[in-house]
């Protein structure tokens, strides 16, 4: 088959018009990366170095409101399920420990294996910290990283106490947990040696990337040195001068005068050349035109961390880039749930910015669609999905069907928001919106930083998205 041809039928099967052959499925990788806020990224902050990132979303679809959940476990639920973390309830709604979705659950792997895929998972898991429901028992045929959340990025160990110990390979804890080497290069390292492999059958390689969560520790080759402030200067880390990620050939890195701000701009620049090494092994491969790359960050910035929960742990004070949003990590405010995403696939998603809101919930079902899988099945258990194929969007700018956009945070969940077309509801509180005069109200075309509660002037439009909330919460599990 000539080059032409199976271009044609790949893209087919892009639309929805024909399923390709085994063959010629393409790869499937997908990125998320830890708390990189929507200004954390070069494409949309000139003050951030991260060439790597932003040559992939200059050559793709770049998504201009992107979203997913407001914290971690939240968004890996929704990208991996294809549903709301509601429709589980309990762990699914908060970072936790504990296990996020039931055993059985259908996820991406389980789709794409059933498919003919091989499956690796390279980086943090962080949907149950226990062996027993890591990602070996969801679909992966690999699995390598933290079973837990954040980790100490040179020694790789979570919190004190009984998940600590959480480095694993196919969820056999390894002895030294590799220490002396980042966790991104760890994970990077992983991820190309899963490309780099001899493939009978297209791979589905998903990396969700520690970085740039907290602890933030850029050591560079002073690998027994935490990073600490120089005791000679404390406006400059301790070995700053001869750390690579804190230079960059244009000195924009160098040029931020805050040194906490300029810390996260390290782990930015250290996280964009992982990237580059795991494209660049794809390249060597001759895979590049065959691998569908999409790009994530898993909810907004941290922005301040009292530190002292991970070993080597900074405390610092308004790290991340400025938004020009309201909200951060864990809020429904925009801050906490408007990313940075992207999806680059030379040759089949033409390059362009695409305005039309999407959800990491879409993905699960685009891919499935892309290769020809099957879909989940709708019902009770497991709920029906809540993601939309965005192939047609991707293609030609096909406008998705009107839905509804939802979010909750927390067991005890204290925020809420829904999203119909510009028109946006959110409500703070311990009581849950009981009727339609709980909810403020934000028009996002006019107001993108929701600083104006307009509920009083539309009280029809609150109405008819409260009662789209009501439709949500019902599929809910409580």
């Amino acid at each position: 088959m000539n080059a032409l041809v199976r271009l044609t039928t790949i893209t087919l099967t892009f639309l929805g018009a024909s399923t390709a052959q085994d063959h010629e499925r393409p790869n499937i990788v997908v990125i998320v990366s830890d708390d990189q806020g929507w200004a954390d990224i070069g494409y949309h902050n000139p003050r951030v170095y991260s060439p790597r990132l932003d040559a992939l979303a200059g050559e793709g679809a770049r998504f201009a409101q992107a979203y997913s959940m407001p914290q971690c476990t939240p968004t890996r639920v929704a990208l991996l399920t294809g549903r709301y973390p509601g429709r589980f309830g309990g762990a699914a709604l908060e970072a936790s420990n504990d296990p996020a979705i039931p055993l059985g659950t259908a996820t991406l792997a389980t789709v794409l294996h059933a498919r003919g895929y091989s499956t690796h998972l390279a980086g943090k898991w962080h949907l149950g910290s226990t062996p027993g429901h890591g990602p070996n028992e969801f679909g992966f045929d690999t699995s390598y990283g933290s079973l837990a959340g954040a980790v100490g990025m040179y020694d790789h160990r979570y919190r004190r106490g009984p998940f600590e110990q959480t480095w694993h390979r196919d969820g056999t804890p390894i002895d030294g947990a590799e220490n002396g080497v980042h966790a991104t290069d760890l994970v990077a390292a992983e991820a190309i040696r899963v490309i780099e492999e001899p493939h009978e059958r297209p791979f589905f390689l998903y990396v969700p990337f520690q970085s740039v969560h907290t602890p933030l520790d850029e050591r560079g080759r002073f690998v027994d040195r935490p990073t600490q402030p120089d005791p000679e200067d404390p406006s400059r880390w301790l070995d700053e001068d001869e750390i690579e990620w804190f230079h960059d050939p244009a000195g924009v890195i160098q040029r931020e005068r805050d040194p906490e701000k300029r810390l996260l701009l390290a782990a930015v620049h250290h996280l964009d050349a992982a990237v580059g090494r795991i494209v660049d092994a794809l390249e060597r491969r001759g895979l590049r035109e065959r691998t569908l790359l999409v790009f994530t960050s898993d909810n907004g910035p941290q922005g301040v961390w009292p530190g002292n929960a991970y070993p080597d742990d900074l405390k610092l004070t308004d790290f991340n880039q400025p938004l020009p949003m309201r909200g951060k990590k864990t809020d429904v405010w925009e801050g906490g749930i408007h990313v940075p995403a992207f999806a680059s696939w030379p040759g089949h998603i033409p390059a362009r910015t695409i305005d039309t809101p999407v959800h990491v919930v879409d993905w699960l079902p685009t891919i499935a669609t892309l290769v020809g899988a099957d879909l989940p099945p709708d019902g009770d258990t497991p709920p029906a999905l809540d993601g939309l194929d965005l192939g047609p969007l991707l293609r030609d700018g096909t406008p998705l069907p009107d839905r509804d956009l939802y979010w909750i945070w927390s067991r005890r969940t204290n925020r809420w928001a829904l999203r119909r077309g510009d028109w946006k509801i959110v409500h703070y509180g311990r009581d849950e919106p009981g009727d339609a005069t709980a909810w403020e109200l934000f028009d996002l075309a006019a107001d993108p930083r929701e600083a104006t509660d307009v509920a009083a002037r539309h009280p029809e439009v609150v109405a008819a998205l409260h009662a789209g909330f009501l439709a949500q919460r019902a599929r809910d599990r409580r």
